[in-house]
């Protein structure tokens, strides 16, 4: 059961002392998407067939989207150019979407992922990642980066 919603899409618990399941807002690295396409054995791939989950709200930004769809088009050679923007246009379809008006540059290990973490900071979200190292930096600005292992125990915790 999900409890009420604040004006800004997070999930409030009750003060009742019943506790609610809380919508975990994500931004999901480029990395977790390779892994999910390239095996369905994996985490990567459970976490993401789980992307329409009411309790997990995705978010986006345009660089991140374009990261998407060149990195997957690489690196994911069992799917067709076309499965991969139909991929992409899903995501888009069901993720909060953001515009990034500020720039902490470099910030981050890999300057390539600072507009990851300008997104979750932005959203308030947590980044999900298999390059935790990548985002270590990112506890500075308050945002965890987590692997997709640990979402999916977080989920299973509130249920």
């Amino acid at each position: 059961m999900i409890g009420p919603v604040d004006c800004r899409g997070k999930g409030v618990a009750a003060t009742s002392g019943i506790t609610y399941n809380t919508v975990m807002h994500l931004v999901i690295d480029t990395n977790v998407w390779v892994a999910a396409l390239k095996s369905s054995r994996g985490t990567s791939y459970k976490l993401l067939s789980m992307i329409a989950d009411e309790r997990l709200q995705l978010h986006v930004s345009t660089p991140l989207v374009v990261e998407y769809e060149a990195i997957l088009k690489r690196e994911i050679v069992t799917l067709t150019p076309k499965d991969i923007e139909a991929i992409v246009d899903y995501l888009c379809l069901v993720a909060s979407k953001h515009e990034i008006f500020y720039l902490w540059r470099p910030l981050l290990k890999d300057a390539n992922d600072d507009h990851v973490l300008e997104l979750a900071v932005k959203a308030e979200a947590i980044i999900v990642t298999w390059n935790l190292r990548d985002f270590h930096a990112a506890t500075t600005l308050g945002i965890e980066a987590v692997t997709p292992r640990e979402i999916l125990k977080r989920l299973e915790d509130q249920s």
